[in-house]
């Protein structure tokens, strides 16, 4: 049977910027009770009184790694260096029994030449090319056989060198996204690789990413 208190997790599990203000107590219990009066009391389909959604809240034990931990900090304090790559452009391509064979082409090209931008990625229905805009041309001639999707021209990426460790670290991501989120940074594609964390966005947002990804570094 469903409590109040399992209530009030998957809602704070949703929110995940309220379950940090509430980590941090910088949240007011009493107010934040009072308006999940209403949500909490249709979900247990009965009337549910702001003191028990209160106390609920304060016996609440957040993730730990909301929490700024010791290993948290080593690991942002230890993170390399920031790359920024401009003049990009994304293609979006539908899988199809040509794809690999046209793709290959595409990589001889880019082998000629080791200062081009280059990232593919293959996903059940779609494949994802982000490279250098002077491929353009050579890309549309022979993927000329391929349904484009989306094609995204004006972006750049973004890429941080993570710690060797970080895959051992629980919310690291969460750090990143978090504060893009709070600098209205919308990103286009994320990759990634085990050590290298990359964003793309389109090129009026750069500056505000680069600035944000540095804050979470420092």
């Amino acid at each position: 049977m469903k409590t109040v208190s399992n209530c009030v997790e998957d809602i704070l599990i949703t929110q995940p910027y309220l379950e940090e203000a509430l980590a941090r107590n910088i949240i007011n219990f009493s107010a934040l009770a009072l308006e999940l009066t209403e949500p909490i009391s249709k979900m247990l389909k009965k009337e549910v009184k702001p003191g028990a959604i209160m106390m609920a809240l304060r016996r609440y034990n957040p993730p730990p790694a909301l929490g700024n931990s010791i290993k948290m900090k080593r690991v942002m304090q230890n993170l390399g260096d920031i790359t920024v790559r401009s003049n990009l452009t994304d293609f979006t391509v539908k899988n199809s029994p040509t794809l690999i064979d046209n793709h290959a082409k595409i990589l001889e090209r880019i082998n000629e030449e080791d200062k081009l931008f280059y990232t593919f990625t293959r996903g059940i229905h779609e494949s994802n090319l982000i490279v250098s805009s002077v491929l353009n041309d050579f890309v549309n001639t022979h993927f000329n056989q391929e349904f484009f999707i989306a094609v995204q021209n004006n972006l750049s990426a973004i890429s941080v060198n993570l710690p060797q460790d970080n895959s051992k670290i629980a919310g690291l991501y969460y750090h990143f996204f978090k504060r893009l989120a709070w600098e209205g940074v919308v990103l286009y594609e994320v990759i990634s690789t085990t050590n290298e964390f990359t964003i793309l966005v389109e090129d009026e947002y750069v500056d505000k990413a680069f600035s944000a990804i540095k804050k979470v570094k420092t």
